[in-house]
């Protein structure tokens, strides 16, 4: 009995296996819709997230080609386009073929989607450890930042800006201290402001905002829409129960993926394109997500 209970397992596992490989290279394209007073046209976005140098196609063709058909009018990079891994004492600094390498299929990816329509990039936790161990990635972090405003990508490096008449958006680069592992709280709208400064008001005030874990203090700085992403929906989604595990170690955490609302304002988390350290995906299929703002009636 154990014998055929054991080989049932490995079987299981198999699949399981196999299932999160097709996963891995298959995204979804799903849609959100949002009405404000303060949208009088409509309005389509394309939010990506975590591609963690996931190609679909060489040189992310397929994805490019979704886009297209989807003709947004913006696009919107939620950070951690790329893989960078903590540094550990003592260890030699990159070189700057290791570092080209580590950035390459993002950096195309960006100036392939800036030649068409306008990119405005926020920072992850992966780009933002590119600034924080200068003494490992020395100035790769300012070569892809250059690289990238060159191309045409607005970078929102802690920056708020008018898009238009009635949409503005911020990038703001959480700090260190609150990526850290258990933590889920501490941060508030005040801290976020003296960063990033005063939220618009007149605008319909987007924020591209890394972790999902903080949407009470984006919500206190005045964000209407938080585009966030970080937790890969939580790696394995059961029914019911939905993503069981996030980076920062919280088990089905209920915000890892999907569209809330709290007190009138939204935040819509991706469960983003690719996958780092735990490489799996199970009933997790990598996003696309396209936001259209409508006006209010």
């Amino acid at each position: 009995m154990w014998k055929w209970i054991g080989g049932a397992a490995v079987c299981c596992g198999l699949a399981g296996l196999i299932r999160s490989e097709y996963e891995k290279c298959h995204f979804s394209i799903e849609h959100f819709q949002i009405a404000s007073e303060k949208i009088k046209t409509e309005k389509k976005i394309v939010f990506l997230s975590d591609l963690h140098s996931q190609e679909f196609g060489k040189d992310n063709v397929e994805l490019l080609s979704a886009i297209d058909r989807i003709r947004p009018d913006m696009i919107f990079i939620g950070g951690d386009m790329m893989v960078t891994r903590r540094g550990k004492e003592g260890e030699a600094r990159q070189s700057d073929i290791e570092a080209r390498k580590q950035i390459r299929v993002a950096v195309r990816l960006m100036l392939r989607l800036a030649r068409n329509y306008p990119v405005y990039y926020g920072n992850g936790n992966h780009e933002q450890r590119l600034e924080w161990e200068r003494e490992r990635y020395g100035r790769q972090y300012q070569t892809y930042y250059e690289t990238l405003k060159d191309g045409g990508v607005i970078w929102l490096s802690n920056q708020n800006i008018a898009i238009d008449e009635e949409l503005a958006v911020g990038g703001f680069n959480i700090p260190k201290k609150y990526y850290q592992r258990f933590v889920s709280e501490g941060l508030t709208g005040r801290e976020i402001e003296k960063r990033l400064g005063r939220a618009d008001r007149n605008r319909y005030q987007i924020l591209l905002a890394h972790s999902p874990l903080y949407m009470d203090a984006y919500r206190e700085w005045g964000a209407d829409l938080t585009l966030a992403g970080h937790f890969h929906g939580g790696t394995i989604r059961l029914p019911l129960l939905g993503g069981v595990m996030t980076p920062q170690y919280q088990f089905f955490y209920p915000r890892c993926a999907g569209n809330f609302e709290e007190k009138g304002k939204r935040m819509i988390v991706s469960r983003g394109l690719g996958t780092h350290s735990i490489r799996i995906r199970f009933n997790n299929k990598p996003q696309v997500a396209v936001v259209c703002l409508k006006k209010k009636v």
